[in-house]
């Protein structure tokens, strides 16, 4: 029997991806999934959907402050995001690549996501990242070398554009059985997939998906005397 494979994209940015992430290996181990990690640039992710992040938005980043709180507190969790945020992810995503991290990836991730987003540390020095790395006992002494590498820098490149190309826009995403979900939320309907039972009828959606747009948005805006 064939195994399933489930993607899990993700960016050091985003609480939403730590809080998937504590979750992502039960769930591969209760289906038998092969879990592979895909480490992205949410920046670009933002840029090319032409959004703005969550702590780009005033009011959307004291939610995500309380919510988080609350998240951790219902979870059993202790809840310290990064000492700065938002920060250059790019030292702790190429270090999460499989070329630079190889078996310990798994590894590398937990490890840097438990740092930042439960013991408050910096997660943009690459120097205190490989503090963090040898604090969990993991070899890391060629790491700071390799992510100033040009073929590690285009590796990062190149899975952000694939993500992209995958209709990925957000983080976390997980991608398993050619289905698209996003966000650390999604864990039920992933379970109502894996297990058969998904309710989306294509034809229904497919009709849903296929209604025209009765006004766009900067119309409304650009309407002189508008109630809104």
């Amino acid at each position: 029997m064939k195994t399933t494979t489930l993607h899990f994209y993700f960016d050091y940015l985003s609480p939403f991806a730590y809080f998937a992430w504590r979750r992502i290996g039960t769930l591969c181990e209760k289906y038998e999934l092969e879990l592979k990690a895909h480490p992205v640039v949410f920046g670009k992710l933002l840029d090319h959907w032409g959004q703005l992040g969550p702590a780009e938005i005033a009011p959307k980043r004291q939610w995500v402050a309380r919510y988080c709180q609350r998240y951790a507190s219902l979870n059993g969790f202790n809840y310290d995001p990064p000492k700065f945020h938002p920060f250059n992810p790019l030292a702790a995503l190429r270090m999460s690549l499989p070329d630079v991290s190889g078996s310990n990836q798994f590894r590398v991730i937990q490890s840097l996501f438990d740092a930042g987003w439960t013991e408050g540390e910096d997660l943009g020095d690459a120097n205190n990242l490989i503090a963090v790395l040898r604090r969990a006992e993991v070899d890391c002494e060629s790491y700071v070398e390799k992510i100033a590498e040009p073929r590690i820098k285009q590796a990062l490149i190149t899975e952000t554009s694939s993500a992209i190309e995958k209709g990925v826009f957000g983080i976390p995403t997980i991608i398993v059985k050619d289905q698209l979900f996003w966000g650390n939320d999604q864990f039920q309907h992933i379970e109502l997939l894996l297990e058969g039972k998904d309710p989306i009828q294509n034809e229904k959606l497919k009709k849903i998906e296929s209604r025209a747009r009765g006004i766009d948005r900067k119309i409304i805006t650009g309407i002189k005397g508008s109630d809104s």
